[in-house]
This record gives C-alpha cells, structure tokens and sequence, in this order.
C-alpha cells in the first residue's frame, strides 16, 4: 500500500466554494505541504494540471530541493507538446530528483479549456492520439538505455530517428499512471500504463473498474497495478468527522452550487459525469443525502471538479474503509484535505498507526510515529493516555 498526499496548486482554504477562510497560494506555502508529506512519511504527492492550477512540472522542480524521499506525480497532457520533449523533461526531472518522479497521463475534460489551449479534438480522438503519444514517450525513454533510436507513424503522431541522449534514473522509465472511465480509457490503460487510476466512488463500482481494466489488459499479456483518489475528512469521533465535512461546505450558497454544476456538465469526461451523478447535481443538501456509501461523502463534488468524494469518519472508520478499498486490489492511495497542510498532519497522525503493520513501518522507516508529546515536569515522557 502505498500513501500519496496533494499539493494545492489551484488554492486552498478551510471552506469550499468561498473566499472565506482562504489561504494565499504562495510558493512558501506549498513548500510547507511537501515538506510535510516527505517528512510524515507520504509516498509521493499528486500535483494537478489545468489552466486553474500553477504549472505542475515548475512547481514539482522547484520542490526537489526541499524534500528528500517525496515522489512527485506530474501531469503529462498529451496535445500541448510533443512526446519527445515530454520524454526529455522527464528525464531530466528523475536524474535531478534522484529517480523521485512519476507521470500522470492526463488526456483532458473539458471541451472549452482545452480549446483554450489550442487542443481541437473530441473525446474519442484524444484518448487515440493519447494512446499514440505515451506509446512513443516510453519507448524513446526505453531505448535510451541502450542508445537506440525509435521511429513511429501513426494516425496523429509522427517521429523519426528520435533519441534521448541522456536516459532517466528509473529503467525504462518512470511509472506512468492514468486515470479515466470510459471504454477508451479502460482500453489506454489495459495497453499502457503501469497503474490506472480511479476517483472515490462507491466500492462496488470500484471493483467492476478493477475487474474490466484487469480483464484487459490479461488479453495483452500485461498486467496492471490500481489505485484511488480521494478526500478524507478523518476526526477523533464520528461526529465530530460528519461536523467538520458540514462546515466545509457551510458557506457554500445555491447558486454557486449551480454555476459549478453548469461547468461540469459542459465536460466530455465520463469520470465527471459519473461524479455529478453522486450528488445528481444538485444544491447544498443534508448530510445523509450526500454519504453516497458507507462513510463516503459526495460534498466535495458538489463545487470541485475532477475528484469530488471524501472518506469521513473517525481514524478506525476510515482506516477500515481503506482496507476495504485495499481488498478490491488497490494499492495506491491519492488523499488530500482542507486545508491540505493541517490535514497532512491529522491523517498522519490519526490513520497512519491504524494501517497494516507492514504499511506503517513503510511510511515511518519502521519507527513510531513522532512527536512524542511534550515531556512532563520536565523529566518524565508522555503517555499515550492519561486515564
């Protein structure tokens, strides 16, 4: 099992859908994120892409230096250049990092944004030229290795005699993930990638995903790793975690509700229906209409495009839940919270010493999770419990 934490790049705040309680989105800050990810004992951390957000790949340079074990999953979008260049800014990124990076292969949902940025193709011929775009950037990554030159012609892309001088850390290349819900996403990741990626959605949806994208790629002799990407909302009582989910969309109104609603729906994304259809799009409402499944909270959607549930419960609850989704063959864990740096902390804290004994000697080097506490009258160590 492994843990990866989120770094902000599109803001941050205690409430969504407001400028309350907002947090400025200074390079200081996300420092402080990663550095609290690397030092807690995260595997990596996810940095998202998208005209909302900083530029991934400068933010995740510019955090090498500050951090030592963190691995650094970076957007790769497929139409905003070409596959050789991604391949060598990957490789300068893993030897740099000391072999710390790993793609996101991110073929994009939004029709209007990706206009935006010159992209013109539907949905089906994304995931095509997606599919001919990773197919030439691991191989020019690969042959690097030995020296080798890769030709391709296909239906969108073209290289000849390309080359990769100075190869990556990680042989043949840095993982690549991938997360999509449609036919030609399960087939991209069934033929490409090393784990496909899912967003929260009730386990036994999650497990129909698993089984399709598995039985895919069985028949073209590969196999595939999976993973999830969630919120958590974790407190020291079940209450106190359904109090705190309550106020993270407390100064949400309606109509902002609806404009955002109106943006997803313009998407060409099968993921981002499928996350509407959690909340069936509407305004704020109750609690118990928006616990989708078992302590799985649709909330988040409701203003957050992309991953839009959360895990909420108290640190044996979501820990369970975790191991739930564990059982359905994922291994990696994508998390984040607002605020994403306190949060860091409490699900360190609170969740990490609950995992299998094997997952928490991974992400504490096989010691205790500290601080221990402030000593007491100056001479004796805390308790873990006074009563």
């Amino acid at each position: 099992m492994q843990i990866f934490w989120f770094i902000p790049t599109h803001g941050d705040s205690r409430y969504l859908g407001t400028s309350k309680g907002a947090r400025q989105l200074s390079h200081d800050y996300l420092q402080q994120v990663a550095v609290a990810a690397d030092s807690l004992g995260y595997e990596g951390v996810l940095i998202p892409t998208g005209r909302s957000c900083e530029d991934p790949w400068v933010i995740a340079s510019s955090l090498i230096a500050v951090t030592k074990k963190l691995k650094f999953l970076v957007a790769v979008r497929p139409g905003l250049h070409q596959p050789a260049l991604a391949a060598r800014m990957a490789a300068t990124f893993d030897r740099l990092s000391g072999g710390r990076l790993l793609i996101n292969l991110v073929t994009g949902g939004d029709q209007t944004e990706l206009e935006g940025d010159g992209v013109f193709l539907d949905h089906a011929t994304r995931y095509e030229q997606s599919a001919e775009f990773i197919r030439i950037w691991r191989e020019i990554m690969a042959r690097s290795h030995t020296g080798e030159t890769y030709d391709f012609e296909g239906q969108h892309l073209t290289v000849k005699g390309a080359k990769l001088l100075f190869p990556p850390l990680q042989n043949p290349h840095p993982p690549v993930y991938f997360g999509g819900s449609s036919d030609a996403a399960h087939d991209l990741a069934a033929e490409q990638v090393e784990t496909y990626l899912t967003w929260g959605e009730p386990p036994a949806e999650v497990a129909k995903k698993v089984a399709d994208v598995r039985a895919r790629a069985a028949k073209k002799g590969r196999t595939v790793k999976f993973g999830i990407r969630l919120h958590v909302i974790v407190r020291e009582t079940d209450a106190q975690a359904w109090a705190a989910a309550e106020e993270l969309i407390s100064h949400v109104d309606d109509a902002t509700v609806v404009r955002a609603q109106a943006v997803f729906a313009r998407m060409d994304s099968e993921g981002q229906r499928r996350m509407a259809r959690l909340h069936a799009g509407g305004a704020k409402r109750a609690r118990a209409d928006l616990e989708i499944s078992p302590n799985l909270w649709a909330g988040v959607g409701l203003v957050r495009g992309g991953a839009g549930t959360a895990l909420v419960g108290d640190p044996e609850t979501v820990a369970a839940r975790i191991t739930e989704y564990a059982a359905l063959g994922l291994d990696t864990f994508v998390l984040s919270g607002y605020p994403h740096l306190e949060e860091a902390y409490r699900f360190a804290e609170l969740v990490f010493p609950l995992l299998p004994l094997s997952v928490r000697e991974k992400l504490t080097g096989g010691n205790p999770l500290g601080p221990f506490g402030e000593s007491v009258a100056n001479e004796l160590p805390p308790r873990a419990s006074q009563s």
